[in-house]
C-alpha cells in the first residue's frame, strides 16, 4: 500500500514535469502548439493542489487560514502542534463542540495533526525529515525562534532547497519591532484601522472578526501560490516574510491614498464612507438597512423607490461630491424615510433594484437565508470526538478543479504515527520509542469525511 502511495505520487509529480515541459516547449516553438481539442490537461479530482505537501507550523488564525485554503484546493497539510498543549485555540471557549473549540474547529479542516516537542533534539531531526519531502513549510513564531532551534530558513535551505519557507509575524524579520510578538487587534490598533471604525463621535472599535490576521493569510496563501508556479521554472524555493503591520498598512488602502497624496487623515464614520454619499445603514422600523449609492444612477434608482423624487431636483445631490458636501441634510432625510417601514417591507421595495442594498443580518439571519441556502454554504463533517461538526465551505468555485472539505479538523496527534511510518517510512519500533520519550504524541483515530 505505501508503495502504490508512493508510486501514485511520483506519477503525478512526472505528468506534472511533462506538462511544464510541453507548455515550455511550446512557449518557446508557437508552431508546434496543439489546438483545443488536443491539448495536453491534467485535471485532478483531488484538486489543483494535489500533490503539493504542506509543513504547518503556525497556529491561531493567520496561518492556519492560509493553510486551510491551500488544504482545500488539494495540498497535503501536515499540522505540527505541541505535544500537550497543541494549538493554542484549542482551548480558546467556550462554545466547545466535544473537546474542541468552535475557533478551532473554524480554521483547520483538511489537515492532518501531527504532535512533536521540537525543543527535542529527535524532534528537530524529524522536522528536518518532513522538510526535505515537503513543497512549502510555514510558521508563525516570534522571529528568530525556530533558528535558534536549527530551522530555521537557512538552515533548511541546505537541506531543501526547493522549499518554500513562509514565515508569519507581526512586525516582519527586520526592523526594530521585529522581536515583538503580534496578534490582530494589536496590528489593526498600530496599523489605523481602529482609528477609523467605530461611531463619528465614539471610541475606537475592533472589528468584529479578525481581519488583519485574516487579510495576511490571503496575502501568505497567494504569496505561496506564486512561489511555487516560480519554482517550476527555476526548481528552487525561496523564504517569504508576511506581516501583520505591513498587511493592514497595505489595507487601508483608499485612506492611505487619500492621507498620502491628499494631505487628508482619517476619522471614524460609523457605517458611513468618507467619499461616497448615500453609503451606510440606516435604522428601519425593525432593524437596520444598508444602501450603497456609488454612482449618480444608483442615487437616483434609490430615490425613485423611495418615492423620494424632488431629492433629483435638488442641485445640492445632483453629483456625489455634492452628496459629500451636503451629508448631513441627505442622511437625515433618508432617515426618517427608512423608519416608516420594516426591514422586510423596504427589502420588497428594492427587489430588483440597481442599487446595491441588504439587510444588517445577525448570523442566524445570514445562514439561513434562501440565496446561503442554496449555495450550500453550510456543509457538515464527521469528527473523531466532536460527532457532526458544521463548516462553512470554501468561498471559489472552479468549473473544473475541486476546491472542497475533504476531512474535519483533525484531534491533536491524530496523525503522528500515520506521518511518521508513511511519508517518512520510520519502522514501528522507531515510532514507539519516539512515543515512549515524549519526542512525539500519537492519537490515532478514525477518517473522517463530509456528510453533507
Amino acid at each position: 500500500m505505501n508503495f502504490a502511495v508512493h508510486s501514485l505520487r511520483a506519477f503525478k509529480q512526472d505528468l506534472r514535469s511533462l506538462y511544464s515541459a510541453f507548455v515550455g516547449a511550446t512557449r518557446q516553438y508557437p508552431g508546434i502548439a496543439a489546438s483545443d481539442e488536443d491539448q495536453l490537461q491534467i485535471h485532478s479530482n483531488d484538486g489543483p493542489l494535489s500533490g503539493i505537501r504542506i509543513l504547518d507550523l503556525t497556529r491561531i488564525l493567520a496561518g492556519p487560514f492560509a493553510t486551510m485554503i491551500l488544504g482545500d484546493l488539494g495540498a497535503e497539510v501536515i499540522k505540527v502542534e505541541h505535544p500537550s498543549k497543541g494549538d493554542e485555540t484549542r482551548h480558546w471557549g467556550p462554545p466547545f463542540v466535544g473537546t474542541e473549540s468552535c475557533y478551532f474547529l473554524s480554521v483547520n479542516r483538511n489537515k492532518k495533526s501531527i504532535a512533536v516537542d521540537l525543543k527535542k533534539q529527535e524532534g528537530m531531526y524529524i522536522l528536518q525529515d518532513l522538510a526535505k519531502c515537503s513543497d512549502v513549510l510555514v510558521e508563525n513564531f516570534v522571529p528568530g525562534s525556530l533558528d535558534r532551534l536549527g530551522l530555521g530558513y537557512d538552515a533548511l535551505k541546505e537541506i531543501a532547497p526547493h522549499l518554500i519557507y513562509c514565515t508569519i509575524s507581526g512586525y516582519g524579520s527586520s526592523g526594530p519591532y521585529r522581536k515583538r510578538p503580534g496578534y490582530d487587534v494589536i496590528a489593526a490598533s498600530f496599523g489605523g484601522l481602529l482609528g477609523v471604525t467605530g461611531p463619528e463621535d465614539g471610541e475606537p472599535c475592533k472589528v468584529g472578526v479578525a481581519m488583519t490576521d485574516l487579510s495576511t493569510g490571503l496575502y501568505a496563501h497567494g504569496a505561496i501560490m506564486a512561489a511555487l508556479l516560480e519554482r517550476q521554472r527555476t526548481g528552487c524555493g525561496q523564504k517569504i516574510d508576511c506581516d501583520l503591520l505591513s498587511t493592514q498598512l497595505s489595507c487601508m488602502v483608499n485612506l492611505a491614498s487619500n492621507y498620502l497624496n491628499g494631505g487628508l487623515e482619517a476619522k471614524r464614520w460609523g457605517t458611513a464612507h468618507e467619499s461616497i454619499v448615500p453609503y451606510q445603514a440606516f435604522p428601519t422600523k425593525d432593524g437596520y438597512l444598508t444602501v450603497g449609492g456609488g454612482s449618480n444612477d444608483q442615487f437616483s434608482a434609490l430615490c425613485k423607490r423611495l418615492n423620494l423624487n424632488h431629492l433629483l431636483q435638488d442641485n445640492r445631490y445632483s453629483t456625489n461630491a455634492l452628496r459629500v458636501k451636503n451629508r448631513k441634510a441627505l442622511v437625515k432625510t433618508l432617515k426618517e424615510t427608512f423608519l416608516q417601514k420594516s426591514t422586510k417591507e423596504w427589502l420588497d421595495i428594492l427587489e430588483g433594484c440597481s442599487l446595491p442594498y441588504g439587510p444588517v443580518n445577525s448570523l442566524s439571519d445570514a445562514f439561513s437565508d434562501p440565496h446561503v441556502v442554496h449555495e450550500q454554504v453550510v456543509q457538515t463533517v464527521s469528527h473523531p470526538s466532536a460527532g457532526s461538526v458544521k463548516q462553512v465551505a470554501p468561498a471559489v468555485k472552479f468549473s473544473k478543479s475541486q476546491n472542497k472539505i475533504r476531512s474535519s479538523p483533525p484531534i491533536l496527534g491524530q496523525h503522528t504515527w500515520e506521518v511518521l511510518s508513511r511519508i517518512l517510512k520510520y519502522p514501528s519500533e522507531k515510532v514507539e520509542k519516539l512515543v515512549e520519550e515524549g519526542v512525539v504524541y500519537n492519537n490515532e483515530s478514525t477518517e473522517t469525511c463530509v456528510k453533507s
